[in-house]
């Protein structure tokens, strides 16, 4: 046993944390303070830029980077040297691209090229039985559970760097109402199976068990067994079993479940499919190498996140238990329901508990400099090698795992490289790694990962002395001929407090192979008009060094942006229509059409304690105006609407406009007070008070029976005559909602 584990998991559980998220549209990259910061010794160096939302990463053996982008399309880089992709396929016209839904999985065939199939899991945009392009990525009210979509598991054959002939669909399904929780991840095992995940479909705001939409449940589940309960579909009778919420093993020749799954005899196609099941929104899993075990990460919904691990998939069934459970505990919002498929998976225990959960409200280790504000959200997840790789002995086995809003990587440290990773020795390897939806193994055995920023990071670990970070602001980047740009390293770090007093600074602002100055903060004129890309090297007293680079467009200007409405400080509630218009201007090629503007409209998802993660409800591009509408939304949260200016030499700017929500109080009683009450994911006892976003709806459950002080008490009746459960909508001005109790005699 190496003991020094878990001293380095304590010491690195010390270290502050700086980081903040940052606009894609940023014109120059965020300065690295907070990686530098750290000594854990792992660095986070980005080696590909320029995608649009990428999801997911894949190696091929022949060195190619394959990378899926969210809006349906797939490149392909020569190598991780190669700046400028080829489009493998593009997919954009099947793929429902609007809020988390979109392309989400890819894998390779493990004999690629030599066997040369790509594979694809997304949103299709359709409804059942439609045909996309349907609803053309855009939802008006994505959210009140009318915007019907499914999706598709397909195999795309390979011709050298594209795809060649007709997607091959290999399954579809997972019909969804609400937009998340849609699909997820694609691994093969050591077996040559194709295993697959999909998330719920259901409502994020509320309990959802079949009666929301108009009409209620158009998925045509069976009554209270529909929404988040689809996760439960194999242990209901009666109707055909669903994909939501499941685990499946496939045959990747043909799509249909794999020999040997433990309901290979079962009548039900879907059921022969599936191996685990239970799940909310299992967005990433990983394979251990060396054994048949997933490990899969599954998104919680308030109170926490899990890492599940299915030892034989080909053993008994595996049930983890959502909605009824959430990490170790019930999950109070669909307890408090009195839904009968949870009160049977209640009595009979057979749900299985997570192997790891984390609470929105902990750190995920003791000191971990992570935050918690953001509440969280399990994602991205690899298992290190247990032998060669490039990072040092000690993170050989581990699990590597990654939460989307709280920007950390985490690894989950064996004993010995053969063991099982242990709860107990988990340490932060990086904080700032903004929004990772994917990681992967590189060739060079250090580990890789995408942003939904737009790039491909690498995480290398540095042995011994540990080079410096390079950083430089250049101002401006852009303009007219003699362009004079000011460069400043003065963010450039080390985390060795006596290197960092000896650094020194060599610029090259042609990237021509010369030192063209030295120093901290420069100054340069370029003569002529053309790109160049100004490099920096820090360097050490010991030699090591980093560099970084900056493009600079001599003879030219960025255009400028303006969003003409709505005006700053508009407010919105749900459904109400914001009109929306702007247009840009360019120094050198004047007022700019309508084709040169692309809009995106993000809603920052907030948590209790301030953070914030990021949902891109919908991007628009080539129109000067339009109409959206306020989204139904838990509170807190707010809307960012973004233009982004683009000329014809390819310079940008881009501009952001916050739009607050019109907030809400609704009041919530009992009759006697102190009784327990569930209004959404929340549960308390009153009187309390939850804020909303006005015309947002929301459900209240009334437990019942329930016990106070000794007695016992049974619901009766709500003050606006609604059911035990029922759907509420936040009014303006609020509202004051009371629930009436009756004493059980005798209890």
């Amino acid at each position: 046993m190496r003991v020094h584990r878990r001293l380095a998991a304590a010491v690195t559980g010390l270290l502050a944390f700086g980081a903040a998220l940052t606009s894609p549209a940023a014109a120059q990259p965020p300065a690295p303070a907070a990686l530098a910061a750290q000594s854990t010794g792992f660095v986070d160096q980005v080696v590909l830029s320029g995608l649009s939302q990428p999801t997911n990463l894949e190696f091929a053996r022949d060195g190619r980077v394959f990378v899926a982008e969210k809006r349906g399309v797939v490149k392909v880089y020569d190598s991780l040297s190669d700046p400028t992709p080829t489009v493998f396929a593009d997919l954009s016209a099947q793929v429902h691209h609007q809020w988390d839904r979109g392309l989400l999985g890819l894998a390779l065939s493990p004999d690629f090229p030599d066997d040369p199939w790509v594979y694809v899991l997304y949103t299709y945009d359709a409804p059942p039985g439609r045909t996309a392009p349907y609803w053309h990525d855009v939802c008006r009210q994505a959210n009140d559970g009318t915007c019907l979509v499914t999706s598709r598991l397909s195999r795309l054959r390979a011709s050298g760097d594209v795809m060649t002939g007709q997607e091959e669909v290999l399954l579809s399904g997972w019909c969804q109402q609400f937009p998340s929780h849609s699909v997820g991840d694609l691994k093969f095992g050591r077996d040559g199976k194709l295993y697959v995940s999909g998330g719920d479909g259901a409502s994020f705001t509320a309990v959802d068990y079949g009666q929301l939409g108009k009409p209620a449940d158009p998925c045509g589940d069976p009554d209270r067994e529909g929404g988040a309960l689809r996760a439960q579909d194999l242990r209901t009778g009666g109707d055909p079993v669903g994909l939501h919420g499941t685990v499946l093993r496939l045959d990747p020749q043909t799509g249909k479940g794999a020999k040997g799954n433990p309901d290979d005899d079962a009548d039900d196609e879907i059921a022969r499919r599936i191996v685990a099941y239970g799940l909310r929104n299992p967005f990433r899993f990983t394979a251990r190498p060396g054994t048949d075990e997933l490990w899969i990460s599954d998104v919680g919904w308030n109170g926490y996140e899990e890492i599940n691990r299915l030892k034989k998939p080909t053993d008994k069934l595996a049930n983890f238990g959502w909605p009824c459970y959430e990490g170790p505990d019930r999950m109070r919002s669909y307890d408090n329901a009195d839904l009968p498929i949870c009160e049977s998976l209640y009595a009979s225990g057979d749900a299985r508990a997570p192997f790891f959960a984390y609470s929105h409200t902990a750190p995920v280790t003791p000191g971990d400099g992570c935050g918690t504000s953001a509440g969280g959200a399990a994602g991205a997840e690899l298992f290190y090698p247990a032998k060669g790789g490039s990072w040092p002995d000690e993170y050989r086995g581990a699990l590597l795992f990654a939460d989307y809003p709280r920007d950390c990587v985490w690894a989950m440290l064996a004993d010995d490289p053969g063991d099982t990773p242990s709860t107990d020795g988990i340490q932060v390897l990086l904080r700032g790694t903004t929004s990772v939806t994917d990681l992967a193994l590189g060739p060079d055995g250090d580990v890789y990962f995408t942003s939904r920023t737009g790039s491909v990071h690498r995480i290398r670990h540095r042995d011994g002395n540990e080079a410096p970070t390079a950083y430089f602001t250049a101002r401006p980047t852009s303009g007219p001929v003699p362009l004079t740009v000011e460069f400043d390293a003065g963010t450039s770090s080390d985390t060795d407090a006596f290197d960092a007093a000896g650094l020194t600074y060599r610029w090259d602002f042609t990237s021509d192979g010369s030192w063209d100055a030295d120093g901290r903060s420069v100054r340069h004129t370029y003569p002529q008009a053309g790109r160049f890309a100004a490099k920096l090297r820090v360097t050490d007293a010991l030699g090591a060094y980093d560099e970084h680079t900056v493009s600079i467009r001599a003879g030219g200007s960025a255009p400028v942006a303006v969003i003409d409405s709505p005006k700053a400080g508009r407010t919105w509630g749900v459904g109400e229509k914001l009109t929306f218009g702007g247009h840009a201007t360019d120094p050198d090629q004047g007022r700019l059409p309508a084709s040169a503007l692309t809009w995106q409209l993000r809603l920052q998802h907030c948590a209790d304690g301030g953070g914030c993660h990021t949902h891109v409800v919908s991007d628009v591009t080539g129109v000067a105006e339009g109409t959206i509408e306020g989204p139904d939304h838990e509170y807190p949260s707010y809307l960012e609407l973004a233009l982004t200016a683009t000329d014809a030499d390819g310079l940008s700017s881009t501009v952001v406009r916050r739009l607050d929500p019109k907030a809400v109080e609704l009041d919530f009683r009992t009759e006697p007070a102190g009784l327990e009450l569930t209004v959404g994911s929340y549960t308390g006892r009153t009187p309390f008070t939850r804020e909303m976003i006005q015309g947002a709806s929301t459900t209240v459950s009334a437990g019942s029976p329930q016990g106070d002080g000794g007695d016992t008490y049974a619901w009766r009746s709500w003050s606006d005559k609604g059911r035990a459960t029922h759907v509420v909508k936040a009014p303006a001005g609020g509202r004051t909602f009371t629930a009436v109790f009756a004493k059980q005699d005798g209890r």
